[in-house]
């Protein structure tokens, strides 16, 4: 396959690409390199004859037009996305701008290309969202793809709406798409400024590890690694027009996931007393969704996925990482924003 990933320099993004083109395939990277972007993230694949880089933004019609006609993809994976809560509760803007009007112009572009080839039935345009469009669960239940939109948040309501973008353009154009929404990932490379890094490199700098609220909200963790693969098997094997929930099988309450961290670290870089000590309770995130939970059956049985780590493992893993890769979390923690508490605002 030849496949243009927006966003590739991303958390998410640089593990398809870095996947991608191990597998073999041909891979254009298109990403603008905002704040959360590193193309450290795909060094390692960056000198592979598979690989290109391309710097644009998906905000920027024309640059999508130029690269769509020079690289020829049959395939689009579409990651580009502004993507942590607490920003889009400071700055809901960036979130409409990016994730609304630049999936507009991505599937537009798209759509121009596919005509020009003669509307190929083996091009797919693979739309990868998230499981916060769904809102909040109670104590029971989990969300399938049939379960109705209800976001809570700046962030999941620009995801909701380029969600309901990509499926109008399916059902009114015949763009051959295929969704995805994903439960919360961690693993290498993940930019400091989501929970698992900043208990892990707080806990690290002998700083509070803060929790939101009283720690008891639920996320099902899926490891970055195993979201990859989900989303390439996705991509060669899904639907079209069909979406897919892709989870890790692994819910954990915020406060047992810290916990965990907390015990791995005390057991790969001990400190002189527990890293639990320095857990701190702080002031809830404004509309705190209080449970999100993916009921993976579709993707399961239908394409043969499942997730290959417990959360338990995956953490150890991402732990491991980060002890051996301080210059990569170093030289990002000057970024602006990195380190404060951001989604106050409200």
């Amino acid at each position: 396959m030849k496949i243009l990933v927006t966003g590739g320099a991303g958390f998410i993004g640089s593990a398809v690409v870095r996947q991608a083109v191990n597998a073999g395939h041909e891979v254009v990277n298109l990403d603008a390199l905002t704040y959360a972007a590193c193309l450290d993230n795909v060094e390692s694949v960056s000198s592979n004859p598979l690989y290109t880089f391309e710097h644009a933004d998906i905000r920027d019609r024309a640059a999508l037009d130029r690269i769509f006609f020079e690289h020829n993809p049959d395939k689009v994976m579409h990651l580009a996305a502004e993507s942590h809560v607490d920003r889009s509760i400071d700055s809901p803007g960036a979130f409409i701008q990016t994730n609304v009007l630049g999936t507009y112009n991505l599937l537009e572009a798209a759509r121009a290309h596919w005509i020009a080839k003669g509307s190929q039935e083996t091009f797919r345009f693979h739309h990868i969202s998230t499981d916060e469009v769904y809102g909040s669960l109670g104590e029971t239940g989990q969300f399938t793809e049939d379960t109705p939109y209800d976001p809570r948040s700046p962030y999941s309501a620009s995801k909701a709406s380029s969600d309901h973008l990509v499926r109008a353009w399916h059902e009114t154009y015949g763009l051959p798409v295929v969704l995805t929404n994903c439960s919360n990932n961690y693993g290498p490379f993940h930019f400091p400024e989501k929970l698992v890094p900043v208990i892990i490199l707080n806990a690290l700098a002998g700083k509070p590890l803060p929790i939101y609220g009283n720690g008891a909200n639920i996320r099902d963790w899926l490891y970055v690694e195993d979201h990859a693969d989900a989303l390439l098997t996705v991509l060669e094997a899904g639907e079209v027009g069909r979406a897919y929930n892709i989870g890790g099988e692994n819910e954990r309450t915020n406060l047992q996931l810290v916990q965990t961290l907390c015990g791995i670290l005390d057991e790969l870089r001990p400190a002189e007393t527990p890293y639990a000590d320095l857990i701190t309770y702080v002031a809830d995130r404004p509309g705190h969704d209080a449970r999100y939970a993916i009921d993976p059956t579709r993707i399961s049985t239908e394409l043969g996925w499942r997730p290959s780590v417990t959360v338990e493992e995956g953490l150890r893993r991402t732990v491991e990482w980060y002890l051996k890769n301080e210059d990569w979390w170093r030289a990002l923690q000057s970024r602006e924003g990195v380190g404060e508490r951001l989604g106050t605002k409200a």
